[in-house]
């Protein structure tokens, strides 16, 4: 990411000095993935997601005053109940064997299962809009790596 203006206006969530902490906000998260070409939609409740391949990538701020960032991928492919165990198995290996995503089953009401890919990152102190572009890049690449690998596995559909 190139290291945006100092000149900016003062509205700009990318403006001031490329070296400055700042806060963790929808601003700047929308800005930093904008800056690259991505696109994104807020919903109601103002948490930005947007779509990779078949997989959908919420970029949550969570924590009290919301400097958590967590970066949470949706895999496409879903299952059916009864391959459950064997994607709590291919989740164990991939955290295992890998840092990012943790990777977990979750089991929708209709009774589909699904895999998700979360990585997670504490900004109480800040964050600047280069850090922020490293952080969002790996959860949206190892998130998409995760999301090939369930799609490779017994049982999928496609979404």
């Amino acid at each position: 990411m190139a290291s945006p203006g100092i000149e900016d206006g003062p509205d700009d969530p990318l403006a001031g000095h490329p070296r400055s902490l700042r806060p963790l906000t929808g601003a700047l998260i929308a800005a930093v993935l904008g800056n690259r070409g991505y696109a994104v939609t807020a919903d109601p409740d103002g948490d930005l997601f947007g779509r990779w391949d078949d997989n959908l990538i919420w970029f949550l701020r969570l924590g009290e005053a919301g400097e958590l960032l967590q970066v949470r991928t949706m895999v496409g492919p879903t299952f059916p109940i009864e391959r459950v165990p064997e994607l709590y198995a291919f989740c164990n290996s991939w955290n295992h064997d890998r840092l990012w995503p943790k990777a977990f089953v979750h089991v929708d009401d209709d009774g589909w299962a699904r895999v998700y890919g979360e990585v997670i990152t504490d900004l109480e102190r800040g964050v600047t809009p280069h850090q922020l572009d490293q952080l969002l890049d790996c959860g949206i690449s190892t998130g998409c790596q995760l999301a090939a690998e369930v799609g490779r596995l017994p049982g999928a559909v496609p979404a």
